[in-house]
């Protein structure tokens, strides 16, 4: 019987995976490695993509608002992330914000993250303490509303210096009492947002800081007026009473040609012309 010949099988057609794994874009690697803490691969994923530095979000849900690379930073927070990113200029070309006009400094401070704080503040390209979000809120305002006063003593030291419009007003007006002015767009100070929260130990830090207790905002209201207790309403007024007998005390040792009398419970009495 006839047989045929032995044929060689044909190799099957190669395939080509139907559906190929897409690569992950670039800005959303980056952003994962910003939240997993990986300062590796954010070294290397701006390295190669040094025009991602910034990367804001642009995600609309949830909404990314827009958050730089420093932002997220900031927010986590990521000290060694931050670091690097200001090392690579991400604030060079001025103080990042997003869409509500927050910066960097303000989630760090909102979060009670000092060390970021302290780090941006010693930047020569961040910080912003000044800069007000679309409430009209700063940095210090945030950070007293939620009661980090680690924070809130950063700010108070690092706290620009008057204007010039606020120095010939009041020539003797320091860094600190300056910042501690400043009102949000309902005409709150931090010292408002530190008496509605029942924050003590900030009320305490503002008014030994100079913050002025009598000042009201839109409605007329005063910050002991938001007192979240009954027991916080008569802690924040002893603390106001402290501080008026100290600087009592104070001028009245310098009018004795005295200074640093304010060890003394008891003061001297100045008998002028009666």
């Amino acid at each position: 019987m006839y047989a045929p010949p032995p044929t060689a099988h044909p190799s099957p057609p190669s395939r080509t995976p139907s559906n190929p794994l897409p690569r992950i874009d670039p800005s959303l690697r980056l952003r994962r490695a910003i939240h997993t803490h990986s300062l590796p691969i954010v070294r290397r994923i701006l390295s190669t993509h040094p025009h991602l530095l910034q990367n804001p979000d642009l995600t609309p849900s949830p909404p990314g608002l827009s958050n730089t690379s420093l932002h997220l930073a900031a927010s986590l927070p990521s000290l060694p992330i931050t670091q690097l990113l200001l090392d690579l200029g991400h604030e060079a070309g001025g103080i990042s914000l997003n869409t509500l006009h927050q910066t960097p400094l303000m989630l760090a401070a909102k979060n009670g993250h000092a060390e970021i704080v302290h780090a941006l503040l010693a930047s020569e390209d961040a910080g912003g303490i000044g800069k007000r979000d679309t409430r009209g809120r700063d940095a210090l305002m945030l950070a007293a509303a939620n009661g980090f006063d680690t924070c809130v003593q950063l700010l108070l030291t690092h706290a620009p210096p008057p204007s010039s419009t606020e120095l010939s007003a009041d020539p003797h007006l320091t860094p600190a009492r300056a910042l501690l002015r400043a009102q949000d767009a309902d005409g709150n100070t931090a010292l408002h947002f530190a008496s509605a929260n029942g924050q003590l130990l900030v009320l305490r830090t503002l008014v030994a800081a100079g913050a002025e207790h009598e000042r009201r905002n839109a409605w007329s209201w005063t910050a002991v007026s938001y007192s979240a207790t009954v027991a916080a309403e008569v802690y924040f007024r002893a603390l106001v009473g402290e501080r008026e007998e100290r600087e009592e005390r104070e001028r009245g040792g310098e009018g004795l040609g005295i200074k640093g009398v304010g060890g003394m419970k008891g003061g001297v009495r100045l008998v002028g012309d009666e």
